[in-house]
């Protein structure tokens, strides 16, 4: 098959994804091309992107894509119809709001092509309440019957679409992000690392002021007040030191910055995911995957994560709740070990690369 993944800004979860299933479906010898907004990005987006390019065959392409609907999605969604003709796109698959409106767009009037449409929370993140969120989900019901097939990362992802936009009038399948094989190696803890590991964006949403709220009173292994390191970095860093400097917390919690997520799991003894909302976070997947004990709160897919351990987390936001769970993983490491083996099973057995590519690959190949 010829393919073409389209998305905005090649950052984060949403980029892994499309990386992911690109080198997967690319392996298995069909050719890959990809277009990607020329305006967003970050410091590693074009490392990652070069990375990329020996498994997209068929190139990587870069055309503006503006965050809001506007006359710039023209020439965006003119390119992608170019593409699909010059390189006999068989399958078109948008990622995000964005790539979701050009996949969809591209083919009207055109030749029917197999489109999919993956959308990673994207849509959901525009308020109904104000112009742009209207007219982003009106556009999204109205492109309904171009599509295909939708593809939700999480049972959560298919309840939030359908709250908002309604319920999918054509084919639609749950299926999980998934691990590579070596993800699954054990990451054992440093013989320095803290009692707790923090890994993700420094900003309210991810329950940092929470976590800080709860670290206050806990007790660490060694009967001293329990430690903390935090890796990530965010525009709320500056209050988030405020906040731990204010609790007298400066020799108890070590902010390091950006770290690669599976080395920062040897930091701490509990890996911590205190987030107020979540889709489906990768670092969870990792964590567990890596053979690491995780806290995490009852938010998003989570639980999807969780499986067999759900009853394990946390109600988001309360700090209470949240310091007895780590006190408790603190006090019984055998309790934590167990559930961390439990969880490890449900993630191996439905978390895979290989399992997404099988079921995403057949569903290509049912379309066309």
């Amino acid at each position: 098959m010829h393919i073409i993944q389209v998305m905005r800004a090649p950052v984060g979860g949403l980029f892994r994804h499309v990386a992911d299933l690109t080198r997967a479906l690319a392996a298995r010898g069909h050719k890959l091309a990809l277009l990607v907004d020329s305006l967003a990005g970050d410091s590693q987006t074009e490392a990652r992107l070069t990375a990329l390019a020996p498994h997209a065959s068929l190139g990587i392409f870069r055309t503006p894509m503006p965050r809001l609907l506007g006359p710039g999605d023209l020439g965006a969604t003119l390119k992608l119809r170019a593409l699909i003709k010059e390189l006999g796109i068989d399958v078109v698959h948008g990622h995000g709001a964005k790539g979701g409106f050009y996949a969809r767009l591209a083919g009207i009037g055109g030749p029917r092509k197999a489109v999919l449409y993956t959308p990673h929370g994207g849509v959901l993140h525009f308020a109904p309440d104000k112009l742009s969120g209207r007219a982003f989900h009106a556009l999204e019901r109205a492109l309904m019957p171009r599509t295909g097939a939708l593809i939700f990362e999480s049972a959560f992802a298919h309840r939030a679409y359908s709250e908002v936009i309604g319920a999918p009038r054509c084919r639609f399948e749950i299926i999980h992000n998934g691990l590579n094989a070596e993800e699954f190696a054990p990451v054992a803890a440093a013989p320095d690392a803290a009692d707790f590991v923090f890994v993700g964006e420094l900003r309210t949403l991810k329950g940092i002021f929470v976590l800080i709220e709860a670290l206050k009173n806990i007790t660490g292994r060694d009967g001293r007040p329990a430690t903390l390191v935090m890796a990530g970095e965010g525009s709320e860093r500056s209050a988030l030191e405020a906040r731990i400097a204010e609790l007298g917390l400066d020799k108890r919690v070590r902010l390091v910055g950006a770290q690669p997520a599976r080395a920062m799991f040897a930091r701490g003894t509990v890996m911590v995911v205190p987030s107020l909302a979540e889709s489906l976070p990768y670092v969870v997947l990792e964590a567990g995957a890596a053979q690491r004990p995780v806290i995490a709160t009852a938010v998003g897919g989570i639980g999807e994560i969780f499986g067999p351990t759900a009853a394990d987390l946390v109600p988001a936001g309360n700090a209470s709740a949240l310091a007895a769970a780590m006190q408790a993983a603190i006090a019984d490491p055998q309790a934590a070990e167990a559930a961390m083996r439990t969880r490890l099973g449900h993630i191996e057995a439905g978390f895979s690369v290989a399992t997404m590519t099988d079921r995403i690959e057949a569903l290509y190949q049912s379309l066309i």
